[in-house]
């Protein structure tokens, strides 16, 4: 019996699996439960479960050794202490994006959606972006007849603007702290920042509170469209910054949450120019492989595979 779960800072998905088949699984919102434990016991006690062999929890945060805090959570993951609680005979902490990364290999055609074609070369790396509630980044590089995880906090290097209108937003940012991330950007609460931006040099636009409102608002509203617009764009280019820090010629995979809810946007082509847009390398850029992700569990697939390793790790 195997125990999984995928910790973000909205959603917490767990599952339990039993020969590689997922017999139980909840979907929680993170923020009612101030801790991790009282949520997997609850969880534990829904499913009557019990004897579990090993667990993997990918957790949105930075993991030292065998435990991790979450970044938009006050939530620490142990997973020592999470097994002597439990029971659990081994219990493994991965980053959030690590996990996912190991379930790309357990996706289907149906899963993905391709930007664009590429041309994949074996045995070459590959990269998972995805945004949320914040901004994951992970490589997976080929090893024997897997592959080897190298997940860092990748969203929080620092956001470079492209254009006058992404300096606007850059400007408005820096006035709160002095620096500006990638994540501060590209992400749901970024998308949010982004038209607040926007709609403080323009006046008579409505207040949308929240990247739901934003979206749906994009058919009439021309300063939402304009928001996703840049978002697009943004997110584009920091995928194929990416892409070229580590030649991720096996595949570029958009994952997250938001990549399903805005695919006609990311479809229109503005990502693509911007991923594309790389002055000296401009003509390697059609190469890569690009694909969205549909699939909201990756990373619940990525921590089963982890969990069900005999030495566990990502």
């Amino acid at each position: 019996m195997i125990l999984a779960g995928d910790i973000g800072g909205t959603k917490t998905l767990l599952a339990l699996a039993d020969g590689g088949r997922i017999v139980f699984e909840r979907r929680y919102p993170s923020r009612e439960w101030s801790e991790f434990p009282p949520l997997v016991r609850a969880f534990l006690g829904e499913a009557a479960a019990g004897g579990i062999d090993a667990a993997c929890f990918g957790v949105a945060g930075p993991v030292t050794g065998n435990r991790a805090c979450t970044t938009h959570l006050p939530w620490r993951v142990d997973g020592p202490a999470l097994a002597a609680e439990f029971g659990i005979g081994r219990v493994e902490v991965a980053n959030d994006f690590a996990a996912a990364a190991q379930g790309v290999a357990s996706l289907g055609p149906d899963d993905c959606v391709t930007l664009q074609e590429g041309q994949p070369l074996e045995g070459t790396p590959r990269l998972l972006v995805g945004a949320g509630t914040g901004l994951g980044v992970c490589a997976l590089l080929p090893e024997g007849d897997g592959w080897r995880t190298v997940a860092g906090e990748g969203g929080h290097i620092g956001f470079a603007p492209a254009d006058e209108a992404q300096l606007l937003v850059w400007k408005h940012l820096a006035r709160a702290d002095g620096r500006v991330t990638a994540e501060d950007v590209i992400s749901g609460p970024g998308l949010t920042r982004i038209y607040a931006a926007l709609r403080s040099q323009s006046a008579g636009a409505p207040a949308l509170a929240d990247p739901a409102a934003i979206s749906a608002a994009a058919a009439s509203e021309p300063l939402a469209r304009q928001a996703i617009e840049l978002f697009v764009a943004a997110y584009g280019a920091f995928a194929g910054d990416l892409a070229l820090l580590f030649m991720a010629r096996g595949g570029v995979f958009i994952g997250g949450g938001i990549a399903p809810k805005l695919l006609p946007a990311l479809r229109a082509g503005g990502f693509v120019a911007a991923f594309r847009r790389r002055q000296a390398h401009a003509a390697l850029m059609p190469a890569f492989p690009l694909r969205v992700i549909l699939n909201e569990r990756l990373g619940l697939l990525g921590a089963l595979a982890i969990a069900a390793r005999p030495g566990g790790r990502a």
